[in-house]
């Protein structure tokens, strides 16, 4: 699996979390950052292995310290990821990293 097929499948996984997830008077947020998500998951699968925005992530070490492993954004990127109001695909990618070095 490639780097950017595994965090489309991290970042699949999350958006179905947050359909799963009933929340009373949530005003359909959860629903909205599923569907945010599962979109930046589409554009993450369509990006090649060295697109600046994968470096970035393989740089922050989501990938592992060889950058093989599986998409693990970390709690700060989990964090992110969760709380994700949705926005542009490219938007969540590019906070990711600062998110996570801000953390650590």
């Amino acid at each position: 699996m490639s780097r950017s097929e595994s965090l489309a499948a991290y970042l699949r996984a999350q958006a179905r979390r947050l359909l799963d997830r009933v929340e009373i008077n949530d005003g359909g947020r959860n629903a909205r950052s599923a569907l945010a998500l599962f979109d930046t998951a589409a554009y993450a699968a369509c990006l090649p292995d060295d697109d600046p925005l994968i470096l970035q992530l393989d740089e922050a070490g989501c990938f592992g310290p060889l950058g093989c492993e599986e998409f693990d954004p970390g709690q700060a990127g989990f964090r992110l990821i969760r709380d994700w109001p949705g926005g542009e695909p490219h938007e969540l990618l590019l906070a990711l990293p600062a998110a996570i070095k801000a953390s650590a």
